[in-house]
């Protein structure tokens, strides 16, 4: 298929504000998880439908590789007018490729946003208003490059290890000892994770640098969210989705 798709209506944006989904297909820890079904929407469906709800957006974007999750993207709502190119969809591929993709082909036709809001599928259960707050905090916040949703690690970065040469090591310090990461917890900082909740870029920093985050990257404080990476992670979701109804009623109602 051609990088253009055809046949759909798309809603041209100069400046403003772009949702932008990136769902590749080809995961090999649980086979196609981006449109793996969770309470009978894939997941891909959980974020386009979250982006459409936050005021904050002008216009929703798929990228992906595949024809098929396309057209579950546009049954959802997004856009998705071209494919990703393969190149830019393998396991090793870094967010920058795709991302710089779907800006080179929306400045082409005179379209591109001032702001992208990355929505991962992989994150499903966000809440349309925490984006919107999240843009504003990133456009209220002087000199900032970006924006990174986090939250809290249960336990310090500071009490993890890496094997070296067969032994164990605290992570990232090779003058620091087992005995040294053994300390009371209170004993280091606090540590956070990227968890792919909401994240904030701007084009201006992109094409100006070649970075996706520059250096002065505002923490947006969520709370713990699931990453899906393994099928335990989905029977988790699934889980959780279940305690919770309004979970999908404020998303697909």
């Amino acid at each position: 298929m051609a990088d253009d798709r055809q046949a759909q209506d798309v809603r041209p944006v100069d400046g403003g504000v772009l949702a932008l989904v990136p769902a590749r297909s080809g995961s090999t820890t649980v086979k196609d998880k981006n449109v793996r079904p969770l309470a009978g929407h894939p997941l891909l469906g959980w974020s386009v439908a979250a982006a459409l709800r936050a005021a904050s957006v002008d216009r929703v974007l798929l990228s992906t590789d595949s024809p098929a999750y396309a057209a579950v993207g546009e049954a959802y709502g997004a856009e998705v007018p071209f494919l990703r190119p393969g190149a830019l969809a393998t396991d090793d591929a870094v967010d920058y490729g795709y991302v710089e993709h779907a800006l080179d082909w929306l400045a082409e036709r005179g379209e591109e946003p001032d702001l992208i809001v990355l929505l991962r599928p992989t994150s499903p259960l966000r809440r349309p208003e925490v984006i919107d707050e999240a843009v504003e905090t990133f456009r209220t916040t002087g000199g900032a490059t970006s924006l990174l949703s986090l939250h809290e690690m249960s336990e310090t970065a500071y009490k993890t290890f890496e094997i070296t040469d067969g032994l164990l090591r605290p992570v990232g310090s090779p003058t620091r000892t087992v005995d040294d990461a053994n300390a009371p917890r209170q004993h280091f900082p606090s540590t956070f994770e990227a968890n792919g909740y909401v994240d904030v870029l701007s084009t201006d920093l992109i094409r100006s640098t070649g970075l996706l985050y520059g250096d002065r990257v505002v923490p947006y404080m969520t709370e713990t969210v699931l990453d899906i990476n393994t099928l335990s992670d989905v029977r988790h979701l699934e889980y959780l989705v279940k305690q919770d109804p309004d979970l999908v009623e404020r998303l697909f109602s």
